[in-house]
């Protein structure tokens, strides 16, 4: 029979004392609206039963917290959708409202900032992807708490939640090697954004550690996500590597396509393997190996990191790495012959 939860056991599931969780539940003074939010939201998760007959109720929202993206991210609704719907979740459950802005492309350039931003009625900022160095700056210039999602970069002095992009492209590049491929390629494009560059350090050193030749002609590092970029791309590269490791689903999707049009099978000739584990990746035929983002997890990260700077403003900035899955489908598989 399950034991009855008690104070005790919320304190241990949220790692602060049961004094904390006794004055929420009790509604008395001495915790924050967002830690009493968190204590009365986990009570009911783990079915605490009140002594008293009255249920405690959440707090209503007060406060706000803004997230901004460019036109272009808010555009990518199969990535960056979910990583939005998850942030409007948590940001809810901490008590706070979620206002929104897309930054189009003359208010970055003129550094125009949302009403919302110069009038300082937000408490916090999450900014998506990658908006220009100089606006970002300008951003954090308005002394707001800040957290960027998905970006980073030396100029830009914020908190930052980011794929752990070196590490999972090794960790592709490894997938591919004990499968037997010692022949690969990289396709991605560098100057488009720093997580690209980031994998193609990944490939290279993964190349490295697993003694691989790496071959100039098999890396593509300014690939366009058009199919008669990939097409030219492909058909001017003499013999083709065994394996490819592309940089995001959308080129595992053309690479995949383009092999079959120019007259190889995936994988019996070469495989492919991509990164994102996008709907793409399962559109594809045959469906692509990928390396699996938790755009949930994302969410919930960079709100709680915007949370606890919101509470530390002095502290040093931090980057969060976080962890990449492997998707192996049937894009991927054993090269013909091992060399």
């Amino acid at each position: 029979m399950k034991s009855k939860i008690t104070m005790q056991d919320i304190a241990e599931r949220l790692h602060i004392s049961k004094n904390s969780v006794s004055q929420a539940l009790s509604g008395k003074d001495g915790v924050s609206e967002e830690t009493r939010r968190l204590i009365l939201e986990t009570a009911e998760q783990m079915g605490y039963t009140y002594p008293s007959a009255r249920k405690k109720r959440l707090p209503e929202p007060s406060g706000n917290i803004a997230l901004i993206a460019s036109d272009f991210a808010f555009a990518q609704k199969s990535f960056f959708g979910e990583i939005y719907l998850s942030v409007e979740q948590e940001t809810r459950r901490r008590g706070k409202h979620l206002l929104i802005q897309s930054i189009n492309k003359e208010s970055e350039q003129e550094l125009a900032l949302p009403p919302f931003l110069e009038n300082q009625d937000v408490e916090g900022i999450l900014i998506l992807s990658h908006l220009s160095t100089a606006y970002t700056n300008a951003v954090i210039a308005t002394g707001i708490p800040t957290v960027l999602i998905d970006h980073h970069h030396p100029a830009i002095p914020i908190d930052c939640i980011l794929t752990n992009n070196r590490f999972s492209a090794y960790g592709a590049v490894q997938h591919l090697f004990e499968l037997g491929h010692r022949h690969i390629g990289y396709m991605g494009n560098i100057s488009f954004s720093p997580s690209y560059y980031e994998r193609l350090e990944g490939f290279r050193l993964a190349l490295s550690d697993m003694g691989l030749e790496l071959n100039s002609d098999w890396i593509v590092t300014d690939a366009l996500e058009q199919s008669e970029y990939i097409l030219q791309t492909l058909k001017n590269i003499s013999t083709q590597p065994t394996a490819w490791f592309c940089v995001n689903d959308g080129l595992g999707f053309l690479v995949n396509s383009t092999l079959h049009q120019l007259g190889f099978q995936v994988p019996d000739d070469v495989s492919v393997c991509s990164f994102d584990n996008g709907q793409l990746s399962r559109l594809a035929t045959p469906m692509t190996t990928t390396m699996a983002v938790d755009l949930k997890l994302f969410g919930r990260k960079a709100v709680e990191q915007l949370f606890w700077r919101m509470e530390h403003k002095h502290e040093p900035f931090m980057e969060l790495l976080l962890p990449t899955k492997l998707i192996a489908r049937e894009s991927t598989a054993a090269p013909k012959t091992f060399s």
